[in-house]
C-alpha cells in the first residue's frame, strides 16, 4: 500500500509541486491538500493520512498550532518545512518539541528548478517519517532551567539524511528488537569514564533535550553532542538547550576545552574532533564533501577513540542511517563503552539498530532512562 500524504501549505504552487513530486513515486500517494492549519486539522481527521507535510507560515492557523491540535486529535507523523534562518530554526525546534518527526529546508527556487536530488530527498524523507513512531519525539514537560526550574553532503543531507538504498534495505529486512538491558551497576563507570558523547539524527533534538534537562548542574564529565543538523540550526539549538538545562550548553568552537558540566554541540556543516592534549579540547574542521554527514558521529567517535582509548562512553540515539557504527567499533576496540537507545523509544530505529546488529552495544536503554542510568553508572 502506498504511503498516504496530506500536503499543507498556503502556496498553491508549493502544494501543486510537492504533490507532483510525491505522486511520481509509486510508493507514495497524495490523498489531499490544505491551504491553512484549520483545513489541515479537518482533512487529517477525514482522510487519515500516513504522513502530513506542514508549512509554518499560513493564514487562519499556523503550522505549530495545527500540529499541536493534530497530535491531540489524531496523532500523525508530520514532516515540517522550514526556512534556513535562525528564526526558521527556532520555529522548527518548537515543531519538533510539539511532536513533528522531522523537517526539511524549504526552497521555492529549487522546487521551481525541478531539482532531482531534492525530489528524491522529499520522497525518501516522507517514507522514513511514515515508519516513525508518533509520540516518541514529543516531550512531556521535562524541561528545566538554570534560572528557574519551573520554566518550561548538502544542506538537505546535513539535516537528517535518508538514502533510498538504506530505506529499501531496512524496509525489506525486519529486525527483531534487541532487548532492553538491566540498569548498569551503580558506579560502574565512575573511574573509567572521562568523556560522554551523544550521536543522533532524526528525533535527536527532542531526545537530547529530554536527557540533558535531567542532568544536574554539577554533572562530573564533559559532554559532546553530534546531531545531524544544518549549520544555521545548531546555534539556535544550542541556545535553546542552554536556556532549558542546568548544565551549560553551547555550539562548539575550535579549541574549546572539555569541561565538567559543559555540553558542546558540533556545528552543522563541519566536523568535531577530540584532542586530548592541553587537558582535552575539541577541534572544528571543515566538512569534507566526500562525507555524507556533516557533522559525523563516526568522525567524532573515531577521534575520541584515539584521544581517550578506554575512557569514553558513546551513546547512540534515534536516527536514520548507520552513522556512528564504525566509530563505535573503534571505541569498543580501545576498551570504551557503548550504549544505544531501545527500538521502542526511538523515533527512527536506524542508528541504534546498526549498533545493536553489530553487537557493539554494552547497554540498550529506553530514552526515559538514559539520564538516570548515566548518573547511576557514574556514581551520582
Amino acid at each position: 500500500m502506498p504511503v498516504k500524504v496530506l500536503v499543507v501549505d498556503d502556496s498553491a504552487f508549493f502544494r501543486q509541486r510537492a504533490s507532483a513530486i510525491l505522486n511520481s513515486d509509486p510508493r507514495v500517494t497524495v490523498v489531499g491538500t490544505a491551504e491553512n492549519g484549520k483545513v489541515a486539522i479537518e482533512k487529517a481527521q477525514q482522510l487519515k493520512p500516513d504522513v502530513i507535510t506542514m508549512d509554518y507560515e499560513m493564514p487562519v492557523m499556523n503550522g505549530i498550532a495545527a500540529l499541536m491540535e493534530i497530535m491531540r486529535l489524531c496523532p500523525t507523523p508530520v514532516l515540517m518545512f522550514s526556512s534556513l534562518t535562525y528564526e526558521g530554526a527556532r520555529i522548527t525546534l518548537e515543531a519538533l518539541e510539539a511532536g513533528a518527526v522531522d523537517y526539511l529546508p524549504k526552497s521555492y527556487e529549487r522546487m521551481t528548478q525541478g531539482n532531482a536530488g531534492l525530489e528524491q530527498v522529499l520522497v525518501e524523507r516522507v517514507l522514513a517519517v511514515a515508519r516513525s513512531r508518533v509520540g516518541s519525539s514529543s516531550l512531556q514537560s521535562t524541561s528545566s532551567s538554570r534560572v528557574s526550574p519551573a520554566t518550561p553532503s548538502s544542506t538537505l543531507s546535513s539535516a537528517s539524511p535518508a538514502s533510498s538504498a538504506l530505506y529499501k534495505q531496512q524496509a525489506k529486512v525486519p529486525i527483531k528488537a534487541a532487548a532492553v538491558s538491566p540498569a548498569p551497576r551503580p558506579g560502574s563507570l565512575a573511574k573509567q569514564c572521562k568523556l560522554v558523547i551523544f550521536g543522533t539524527s532524526t528525533g535527536g533534538p527532542v531526545a537530547i533535550q529530554k536527557i540533558l534537562t535531567r542532568l544536574p548542574a554539577n554533572f562530573p564529565l564533559p559532554i559532546l553532542i553530534v546531531q545531524h543538523m544544518p549549520k544555521t540550526f545548531t546555534g539556535a539549538f544550542a541556545e535553546r538547550l542552554n536556556q532549558q538545562c542546568q548544565i551549560q550548553v553551547r555550539e562548539a568552537r575550535d579549541g574549546d576545552r572539555l569541561e565538567p558540566g559543559l555540553a558542546l554541540l558540533a556545528p552543522g556543516g563541519e566536523q568535531m574532533l577530540v584532542d586530548a592534549r592541553q587537558g582535552g579540547r575539541v577541534r572544528i574542521m571543515p566538512g569534507d564533501e566526500r562525507l555524507n554527514y556533516k557533522p559525523s558521529v563516526d568522525i567524532t567517535f573515531g577521534s575520541a577513540a584515539k584521544a581517550y582509548a578506554h575512557q569514553v562512553l558513546g551513546i547512540v540515539l534515534t536516527g536514520m542511517g548507520a552513522d556512528g557504527r564504525d566509530g563505535a567499533r573503534m571505541l569498543k576496540t580501545g576498551g570504551s563503552v557503548i550504549w544505544s537507545q531501545s527500538e521502542q523509544s526511538c523515533v527512527i530505529y536506524g542508528m541504534p539498530q546498526a549498533i545493536a546488529q553489530a553487537n557493539l552495544s554494552d547497554h540498550i536503554v529506553d530514552l526515559d532512562q538514559v539520564s538516570s542510568h548515566l548518573l547511576s553508572a557514574l556514581g551520582r
